[in-house]
């Protein structure tokens, strides 16, 4: 099976986990799948906006690795290796529509460097599987840049609706192009636009940072007030305003 991967990056804030969790809802409810879904982000809550248990995550379960290592609990006649590959085993989150790997919080010094070849190692093994790859990305590009995630098809860079967002994103967009990253499409996603309308200066610097304008999504109170009943944002209506706005932008992207 040909996997295509979408990669969601963006600075902290600007709402790129839900917007995530609404192209997820929405390649599920078109029947696209079979997808794994990957929160790449080490403050995870992705499982949230999907409305999602998690009973454990690559970091916690490294964390457990390393303490029966120091405990000597390590299961006699069993090799670390082997230990290892049973452990990370029960990290996929396996749901009707789709499975899923949390990368979560590591404690101990020098853990992330470990867990993000874990991370690695247990895309590679089950990606083949699926018909998509969807990556909420933490807010750096560090798992694209250590070649973590396979090619990236599309990466959609996320910004809330200001000028200064827009020159983060630009950011983002140079350090993709400087290490090489030669993703399929990258494409821009204004968030949380006031009436889904652009200013003038806005628009100003989206031409002045070279980049390519997908949709923009209105400010939808919808989603905060989900949030706030502790409901699954990515289940809003369909017809809710960032919900459409979204659709087609899916729809011109052929997702």
């Amino acid at each position: 099976m040909l996997t295509q991967t979408i990669a969601v990056a963006g600075k902290g804030g600007v709402g790129k986990t839900t917007i995530s969790g609404m192209i997820i809802d929405r390649l599920i409810r078109q029947k696209k799948g079979p997808i794994l879904v990957v929160d790449a982000d080490a403050n995870s809550n992705l499982n949230e906006v999907l409305g999602v248990e998690v009973e454990t995550t690559l970091g916690a379960i490294r964390e457990e690795m390393a303490q029966s290592e120091l405990k000597g609990t390590v299961p006699a006649g069993m090799t670390k290796a082997d230990y290892a590959e049973l452990k990370f085993a029960d990290a996929l989150i396996e749901e009707d529509d789709f499975d899923m790997l949390v990368m979560g919080r590591t404690q101990g010094q020098g853990c992330y460097c470990y867990v993000n070849g874990v991370l690695k190692t247990q895309i590679n093994k089950y990606v083949g599987n699926y018909r998509y790859l969807v990556v909420d990305n933490e807010a750096g590009l560090e798992h694209i840049s250590r070649g973590t995630l396979p090619h990236v098809d599309v990466m959609l860079l996320v910004s809330d609706s200001s000028r200064r967002g827009i020159q983060a994103v630009g950011r983002i967009a140079k350090m993709v192009d400087e290490l090489g990253l030669k993703p399929g499409k990258m494409l821009l996603i204004v968030n949380r636009a006031p009436g889904g309308v652009l200013s003038d200066g806005v628009k100003e610097e989206i031409a002045l940072q070279g980049l390519t304008l997908a949709g923009v999504l209105p400010h939808d109170d919808t989603v905060y007030e989900y949030d706030c009943d502790g409901k699954p944002s990515s289940k809003i209506p369909e017809d809710s305003p960032v919900k459409r706005a979204l659709a087609a932008v899916m729809e011109n992207l052929g997702l």
